[in-house]
């Protein structure tokens, strides 16, 4: 197993400056266009394996890192009668997903707010459950949110991410960049290290998962939307601030990478230990 941090990635990267392209990244029109409905790997599906993974059910107080739209707090709650809190950087994401949370009559179960995932505005013990999914390898310091989710986790409470991972060394020149880093690649890990960094928090990994098979389904869909959206609408790839001869080499090089094992996709789980009694019998 290798030191969380010493293979991947920019090492240069300022954190802020990473923090803050990755918030205004996944608030554009652009990430809208290609991705579609669902910004994370196996979408819907993954999701509701993560939440019965968690046996996450009515009445169970969730955290929802990085929520995005609120594509997952809106599910758990409208599929699993969660209360949800969503937490993002990116305050376009916010409004959106409080707009999407009333639309759909679920702001009585949901609530977004702005919050950094390294420094949660919430109480020690204050959920039941932390969700995380296609997140956690875009954070610069991945041990701090880590423990952050340990620290609002009730005990016995349970921590459940889904995530991109690479594994057997550093990634070609184009996956290692800005761009890279807000697509998720540039600084994600192994299934193995991303277990290590929830456990150096105090948390017990229960399961860990590969789902490959979701990130190469998601290329073809994000290839998929371009070439239509080439032939049919160049003019809103254009507004958006797309250029598929620039996008193409660079999803060509993920593909490559996804067929040869070094880039998948994974889901792990934890749960924070309850306390042990001390004592002795008389």
């Amino acid at each position: 197993m290798s030191s969380p941090g010493a293979a991947w990635g920019p090492p240069a990267a300022d954190p802020d400056a990473a923090k803050a392209c990755c918030a205004a990244g996944y608030g554009t029109d652009a990430v809208a266009l290609l991705l579609g409905p669902s910004y994370h790997p196996g979408g819907a599906e993954l999701t509701r394996r993560l939440a019965r993974a968690l046996g996450l059910g009515p009445g169970s107080r969730v955290l929802d890192v990085a929520s995005g739209q609120g594509t997952t707090a809106l599910l758990l709650a409208r599929e699993f009668g969660c209360t949800v809190t969503g937490i993002d950087l990116g305050t376009r994401q916010v409004g959106q997903a409080t707009a999407a949370a009333a639309s759909e009559g679920l702001d009585r179960l949901v609530r977004f707010t702005v919050a950094d995932a390294e420094d949660l505005p919430f109480e020690d013990a204050s959920f039941d459950a932390v969700v995380c999914e296609c997140a956690l390898c875009t954070f610069p310091d991945k041990a701090s949110a880590a423990a952050e989710f340990a620290r609002v986790l009730a005990p016995g409470g349970t921590v459940g991410i889904t995530d991109v991972t690479v594994q057997g060394g550093r990634l070609p020149e184009p996956l290692t960049g800005m761009a890279a880093w807000i697509a998720c690649i540039a600084d994600a890990r192994s299934r193995q290290d991303y277990a290590q960094l929830l456990s150096a928090a105090g948390l017990a990994v229960e399961r860990t998962e590969a789902h490959s098979g979701a990130i190469a389904r998601m290329l073809e869909v994000i290839e998929a939307r371009l070439a239509v959206l080439a032939m049919t609408a160049p003019d809103a790839l254009a507004s958006a601030g797309i250029d598929p001869a620039a996008v193409r080499p660079y999803t060509r090089t993920v593909r490559d990478q996804i067929a040869t094992g070094a880039i998948g996709y994974g889901l792990i789980t934890a749960r924070k230990p309850r306390p042990t009694t001390g004592g002795t019998r008389p």
